[in-house]
């Protein structure tokens, strides 16, 4: 039998306090998903409130200093200059413009309310579009979903299958990659050149394309190789997955959380504070609360530190951006005068070091985040890129190379298109070494297709 033992050892641990667990969340999130954190907060706790007062945006640095003097009466006011902050009533929400994602499944039962079916064709369709993955095929055999539903007459799921094949898009509830090819082209007109044939090779010949074996594929079909270029090109213009477009939400826009400007030949970046809600502690229930210091006000207690950390962390979160996209807008000033191949290759490192910071705070300073240049809405993430040695000894940035392939390719002839081997024979000419497969993958990257779809 053990006997219990009590000692004492001593040990060191680092650990988060509270304070800093809400700092490093509010950091790394993105602006509308601060936003939304700050209406949350606002909600559940008493002691914060929303300021509807107009202010000029203050220094986030002189704001600080003001905290740390007086931190009963934190407060915090980041509005545009003119009361454009997002705080105030009149201020209409983004999200009621933005429309709600639509599934596949969704759009498919809104097409079917249109038909006019019977209950039993409905239900029947209903049953066939439940089964769909998220690319529009039926991947179950029919026997399968017609266990679902006892009683099936052995052509009614077939004759379902069939109505819901008519939806849009095109092809949609195919059992195989030819036949939802073949839904799309009998979707199009008659007369579409080189329609028939196309039919024919995704009906039967679908291996034979695959495999590029053009010369059987000319004997089987007794066709001239125009007319097999001519279905070819129609076949590739045809979407493997139909279903995978609807239902993809994609934001209509992003919301930048710096300002890059050009004045007097100086790159200014300032904090875009007009979407975020004013928020301060309601000093008069702080004082109540002090004032009434008895009983049970340990929760109350706690939502007012709350509070006050909320404010100053908030204030830090905006001033960290700041530091982090000053030092990128000096880093990459080329880029601003002159466009992606201008962009130098940097690293998370670098900022850190010359922030004094920790790397990770920079990268959760960067995830997530925008910035509204004159050369559009761009993802700090893009700023930070590997570097990559020159023949000249010198050394260039994944995104300038990025940039000088889409060159070449919008400058090819369509009628021979560059290979990735070429490609990477006319980065060797400008000085740049790179491996082929690493020009197919940034090819790949920028959603480029390879040779052979490029060809007119």
């Amino acid at each position: 039998m053990s006997n219990a033992v009590l000692g004492l050892r001593l040990k060191q641990q680092l650990t988060l306090t509270p304070r800093l667990q809400q700092s490093v969340k509010l950091l790394q999130l993105s602006a509308l998903e601060c936003v939304q954190e700050l209406h949350q907060a606002i909600a559940q706790n008493p002691f914060l409130e929303e300021s509807a007062e107009s202010a000029e945006s203050p220094d986030p640095r002189a704001e600080r200093e003001e905290a740390a003097e007086d931190s009963s009466r934190a407060d915090l006011d980041f509005s545009s200059s003119g009361g454009g902050g997002g705080g105030g009533e009149e201020t209409p929400d983004w999200t009621e413009w933005t429309a709600s994602p639509s599934t596949l499944h969704d759009s498919l039962r809104e097409q079917l309310l249109l038909l006019g079916l019977t209950e039993r064709d409905h239900v029947l369709a209903n049953l066939i579009i439940d089964a769909l993955d998220d690319d529009g095929f039926l991947r179950l055999p029919l026997e399968d979903v017609s266990a679902l539903v006892p009683g099936a007459a052995p052509g009614e799921l077939e004759t379902a299958l069939r109505i819901v094949q008519t939806l849009e898009p095109s092809g949609i509830a195919a059992r195989s990659l030819g036949e939802c090819l073949a839904l799309q082209l009998e979707a199009m007109d008659r007369d579409t050149p080189g329609r028939n044939i196309a039919l024919e090779v995704v009906q039967n010949r679908l291996s034979m394309m695959a495999a590029r074996d053009n010369t059987r594929l000319l004997d089987a079909l007794g066709c001239s190789e125009e007319d097999l270029r001519l279905a070819m090109e129609l076949i590739r213009s045809l979407d493997p997955r139909p279903g995978s477009k609807v239902g993809t939400f994609e934001p209509r826009a992003i919301v930048p959380d710096v300002i890059v400007r050009k004045e007097k030949k100086r790159w200014v970046v300032t904090v875009n504070s007009a979407i975020y809600p004013r928020i301060r502690v309601n000093q008069q229930y702080a004082d109540y609360f002090r004032q009434a210091r008895d009983g049970e006000t340990a929760l109350l207690a706690q939502h007012l530190q709350e509070a006050r950390w909320l404010v100053r962390n908030l204030e830090q979160r905006f001033l960290t951006i700041q530091r982090v996209a000053e030092a990128v807008v000096a880093r990459q000033r080329n880029f601003f005068e002159y466009g992606d191949l201008a962009m130098r290759p940097l690293t998370l490192r670098e900022i850190a070091d010359e922030l004094g910071l920790h790397e990770s705070t920079v990268s959760r300073a960067t995830s997530h985040k925008f910035m509204a240049t004159p050369r559009g809405v761009v993802a700090f993430k893009r700023f930070f890129s590997r570097q990559l040695a020159t023949t000249s000894g010198g050394s260039c940035s994944a995104t300038a190379i990025r940039a000088l392939l889409r060159e070449f390719i919008a400058a090819e002839d369509r009628r021979n298109p560059l290979s990735d081997v070429q490609l990477t024979e006319l980065l060797a000419d400008r000085g740049v070494k790179v491996a082929r497969r690493t020009v197919t993958k940034y090819r790949r990257s920028m959603q480029l297709p390879a040779v052979d779809f490029r060809r007119a």
